[in-house]
């Protein structure tokens, strides 16, 4: 099985959501996976990442971009 393959059907056992919980398209919020999302909300150093994230995501969509360089995965091996 080719690296590609393993890392798509490693994304798809993760349950990705938004912060509230809500469609992405609806709240232009940052799309990430749901255990990422919970240990943020749980500091208040995460949840300004999530906010500083979610704006990112915001002003992305403005501007007609599909995808943000929000950095809420950044360093994270995947």
């Amino acid at each position: 099985m080719k690296k590609q393959q393993k890392d798509l059907i490693r994304w798809t056992e993760q349950e990705w959501r938004t912060p509230s919980g809500k469609r992405s398209k609806d709240t232009d919020e940052v799309y990430a996976p749901a255990k990422t999302i919970s240990s943020l909300k749980k500091t208040t150093a995460g949840r300004a990442k999530l906010a500083r994230a979610t704006a990112e995501k915001r002003e992305a969509t403005k501007r007609g971009e599909q995808y943000a360089k929000h950095g809420l995965h950044k360093g994270k091996k995947r």
